[in-house]
């Protein structure tokens, strides 16, 4: 009888695809040295009961209580790290106003690693607590505070996705918050990545780094073009965001006689390995080119709300199949909870599907089947984030990473509820206090 490092004894629920999600009313998840799920065991399998006393003979079975279930910890596919001490702050200015009086002064202050460690080691212990077991990150301009995040994220054992943010545009960006020239921020690009090889060094869960152009307004053609051939050659992630506002589509248009989509693709800045923060603008001929190129999004649905110019069509482009996930968008998004975008997604979706003005005729009104469900939201919440970035976690399932997250429900039924009532009050109760236990790679980081 194999010994697995932890087994979890208890309910779960997981997705299947975008509309089924598979729930288990008493089951093994049996979690391997190297924190894989080495098996799934249900009650009616034969060992399930040998299983379950080897754990107890070994101290490695931890068991639900009934209220608790198991879930996949949540994907995280934009946050904006350096804007954590903004949260919540003057989301009623445009966002030019936005950036330029509140966004560019806080991120410029991550040259300090004193200050740098200080936000982002209460921003990745926030975001564990709140079940998020991996986080796409822009860092800021300066690598010293980049590389006090990548610290963090392993300290607190999180799965970082961590970019040096790069900004050139004299045009476009403050001039005491950018790069001094295309080549400072190739070559410092370049550092980065070899800096955060060596803090790799023997971890388990290791940082990627992430190609990071801010956006094509902040950047210059040649440093495009630079980073779509440093992402060439270490064959590494990128992220940025792409059809976000009136304003960035109407630059792209403006500068480059062509979509934003259009722009990135030609510097080679949209592979499989791509994440584009927001596209609420996408047009038909944005969204092929993402399917073809097996780009992801992140849909930030509680900062799209502000700053998105409209509401992201997140039915249609799941129904195209391209890759979509959420993001919380820290600090445009004010809460670091994937499930408070969970139910933002929902009703931003509600919204689309019927329309908002009272004076236009009902069937006139409204994007008609574009309503999405709590099934829909949560796959892009897991699988979907997790396809986005190319990682084998997302699910309970063997052979994936133990990246999980335990949660106890709010509130008593008072009677009969099944598991998919169950299922839709977890999705729209829990909050960081229903959050008992939080697992990366089969060890609890919270």
């Amino acid at each position: 009888m194999m010994i697995y490092k932890t087994v979890l004894k208890g309910r779960y629920y997981t997705a299947i695809d975008q509309n089924q999600v598979d729930y288990q009313p008493d089951s093994l998840v049996c979690i391997d040295d190297g924190g894989t799920i080495a098996r799934v065991v249900l009650a009616d399998e034969d060992d399930y009961t040998t299983i379950i006393h080897t754990a107890e003979q070994t101290g490695t079975l931890v068991s639900l209580a009934d209220d608790q279930v198991i879930l996949p910890g949540f994907i995280d596919l934009h946050v904006h790290a350096p804007q954590w001490p903004n949260a919540g702050l003057a989301l009623d200015r445009p966002l030019y106003e936005w950036l330029e009086e509140y966004t560019f002064p806080l991120e410029a202050k991550f040259k300090d690693a004193k200050y740098a460690h200080l936000v982002y080691d209460n921003l990745v212990e926030t975001l564990l607590a709140n079940g998020t077991t991996t986080a796409l990150y822009f860092g800021s301009v300066d690598n010293t505070g980049n590389l006090e995040l990548v610290k963090s994220c392993l300290s607190h054992h999180q799965r970082g996705f961590v970019g040096k943010v790069v900004m050139d545009n004299p045009e476009q960006t403050p001039d005491y918050y950018r790069d001094e020239s295309a080549d400072v921020a190739l070559n410092e690009t370049e550092n980065f990545i070899h800096e955060v090889e060596k803090l790799n060094t023997d971890q388990s869960i290791p940082v990627t780094p992430v190609i990071t152009p801010r956006f094509l307004p902040s950047c210059t053609d040649e440093v495009l073009s630079g980073l779509g051939k440093l992402a060439n050659k270490y064959n590494l992630p990128i992220q940025s965001h792409c059809s976000e506002s009136d304003w960035e589509n109407g630059y792209a248009l403006e500068t480059h006689g062509k979509r934003d989509a259009a722009v990135l693709d030609e510097f080679g800045l949209l592979t499989d390995k791509s994440v584009m923060a927001h596209g609420t603008l996408l047009n038909d001929e944005d969204i092929k080119r993402f399917k073809d190129r097996g780009v992801g999004v992140a849909h930030c649905p509680i900062s799209n709300v502000y700053f998105g110019n409209a509401v992201f069509p997140a039915k249609k482009l799941l129904s195209e199949e391209v890759k979509v996930g959420l993001g919380t968008d820290i600090s445009g998004g004010y809460d670091p909870s994937v499930y408070q975008n969970i139910r933002q997604a929902i009703m931003s979706s509600r919204m689309l599907d019927e329309g908002v003005d009272s004076e236009i005729s009902p069937d006139l009104r409204g994007k008609h089947q574009a309503a999405i469900t709590a099934k829909n939201a949560f796959y892009m919440a897991t699988i979907g984030g997790a396809k986005s970035l190319n990682l084998t976690t997302g699910q309970i399932k063997q052979g994936y990473a133990a990246d999980l997250q335990i949660v106890h429900e709010k509130y008593p039924t008072f009677g009969h509820q099944g598991p998919e009532d169950t299922f839709e009050k977890i999705m729209y109760q829990t909050t960081v206090s229903e959050i008992d236990h939080v697992m990366t790679q089969g060890v609890f980081a919270k």
